[in-house]
């Protein structure tokens, strides 16, 4: 059934139950729409694992930790342990949510795209779009940094997604 035909019966229940899956995808985007908008400030959790870890590395492995993103040293002496907690919070928050949107969009493409090859270059592009338009709207936002390799890391997380998506597909089509 078209688009069309299901808003002018009025049938929600199967609008919904169709299109499931983009639903996710959308909420997805809204979630990352009020996050961007957020100044770093109102998102930073460092003061609350000030109270929660140390201000130095307990561990000779995680001092160790040495390398740079994006012009930026993340190593847990010069950064201080809670902002460097924080750091891989955030990115692997990127990952997590593209990974979840990733596998959103292509399980809704799946049901219009027969192309399982297809539909996960539409959706790991779609994702790609999606996150560079999040590091724009970053942009604009005060005290925050829009970066390319968030968008890098972004499309990475989504593409694990998509292959997890053709995977479930796969199993259930057996």
């Amino acid at each position: 059934m078209l688009l069309r035909e299901l808003i002018r019966r009025g049938d929600i229940v199967t609008l919904i139950r169709r299109y499931n899956w983009l639903w996710v995808s959308l909420a997805i985007i809204v979630v990352l729409f009020i996050s961007s908008s957020m100044t770093y400030q109102q998102q930073t959790v460092v003061p609350m694992l000030d109270g929660l870890v140390p201000n130095q590395a307990p561990f000779a492995w995680l001092a160790r930790i040495d390398f740079t993103y994006a012009g930026t040293r993340v190593h847990a002496a010069t950064m201080g342990l809670p902002s460097f907690v924080e750091w891989f919070l955030r990115k692997g928050a990127h990952v997590t949510i593209f990974l979840c949107f990733g596998f959103a969009t292509a399980r809704g493409l799946l049901g219009f795209i027969k192309d399982r090859g297809l539909t996960a270059i539409t959706a790991v592009l779609t994702a790609s779009g999606v996150a560079a338009l999040d590091e724009f709207h970053q942009m604009l936002t005060q005290q925050r940094t829009p970066l390319f390799q968030d968008v890098m890391l972004d499309t990475c997380g989504a593409l694990v997604g998509v292959c997890l998506a053709v995977w479930v597909i796969r199993r259930k089509r057996r």
